[in-house]
């Protein structure tokens, strides 16, 4: 038996290594346009991380009070209550591998707009998962499922509930 072993590779110091073509003298990375793509490589984004920009961007919209229905909003604070979160709650998507269509079902607020409210919701939710995700949005849906009114849809107090005597 031949007992030649190949001697293992010899470790350079982090300056002697390659850089990147566009990586600056401090190591940031500089791309040189917005177009240029790494190459060997590839990149997933999943349905779930998707969602969740998504549901951020809807919920910055003036005039949302909450995502997702009735129902939803009721087992998220249960979820809530026990230390759990659903930050994408309401939001459903469809990732491709370049495209995205998303399904938003929300609760606005008395006192705005509605087809304004869903027009700014669209609004941000494209710009937010292309900046982000840089992923095509095809469409984006909203559903106004309520309008949420301050006092008659919040939980009453022991004190409102009880009858004068």
């Amino acid at each position: 038996m031949d007992e030649r072993r190949t001697p293992p590779p010899q470790r350079r110091p982090m300056d002697e290594l390659p850089r990147f073509p566009h990586d600056s003298p401090s190591g940031e990375v500089a791309l040189a346009n917005d177009h240029e793509v790494a190459t060997g490589g590839r990149t997933t984004i999943a349905d779930p991380a998707v969602a969740k920009v998504a549901a951020i961007a809807a919920r910055k919209v003036p005039g949302v009070y909450s995502l997702g229905t009735g129902t939803g909003r009721a087992l998220g604070a249960i979820r809530d209550a026990v230390g759990g979160s659903d930050l994408s709650q309401g939001v459903q998507v469809e990732v491709g591998e370049t495209q995205v269509a998303v399904d938003i079902v929300l609760v606005a607020e008395y006192g705005h707009p509605l087809t304004g409210v869903a027009d700014q919701v669209r609004a941000a939710v494209y710009h937010g998962v292309q900046e982000l995700a840089g992923l095509q949005v095809i469409e984006v849906n909203v559903e106004i499922t309520d309008v949420h009114v301050p006092g008659l849809n919040d939980p009453k107090s022991p004190d409102k509930s009880r009858t004068a005597g």
